[in-house]
């Protein structure tokens, strides 16, 4: 059997972070623009709890095609508790090490729980620096998260694998010495 490495501590990281950015967002805040097109701060998070409790789904055994990431918005004010219940879903159906080996039915195919995992890492860290960037606020971002999520996009999202389904645009330029965060919002295709 090949070895995967556990992505769960980088993904708890990763929700760490989320967490703690989730937590900066008022009610004025929601309707923002962010830099991941056609969603609003609202949006964006009903997406990243719905997709956090997609990935909890195929953790409990699901198939990503059966549970849509979204969920119903909670109260203006309820985007961290909302975020705290998908958490503790999430970390109890991820707990078993035999489940980072484990075929899981993943958005893009069928692929070992582990490779799951780190495709969440990817999409935590990346809409972290959408919320980030769309607040303003000055909020610093781990630069190891983000070096690992561009490492894990560019293994498994290489510029020529973006036609399609794919939901990530061309790789956008930046400058030489751009920041890591910067470097994977552009390899994802966000214009920073």
């Amino acid at each position: 059997m090949t070895s995967i490495q556990d992505p769960r501590p980088q993904y708890q990281a990763a929700l760490d972070q989320l967490e703690a950015l989730v937590a900066t967002v008022t009610p004025a805040d929601l309707d923002r623009p962010t830099p991941c097109e056609d969603y609003t701060l609202r949006r964006l998070l009903n997406h990243l709890v719905g997709a956090t409790h997609r990935l909890a789904y195929m953790g409990e055994g699901g198939h990503a095609a059966d549970h849509v990431p979204a969920i119903e918005d909670p109260a203006d004010d309820a985007w961290p508790a909302a975020l705290g219940r998908a958490r503790t879903r999430v970390t109890a159906a991820w707990a078993e090490d035999g489940k980072l080996h484990r075929p899981t039915s993943a958005p893009w195919g069928e692929v070992p729980g582990g490779a799951v995992l780190g495709g969440y890492v990817m999409e935590t860290v990346t809409h972290s620096w959408d919320i980030a960037t769309s607040l303003d606020k000055g909020f610093v971002l781990d630069e190891g998260l983000s070096g690992a999520a561009l490492g894990i996009a560019r293994f498994v999202l290489p510029p020529e694998n973006r036609a399609g389904q794919v939901p990530f645009g061309e790789v956008q330029p930046v400058a030489e010495d751009a920041d890591v965060h910067t470097r994977l919002a552009a390899f994802l295709g966000r214009k920073a």
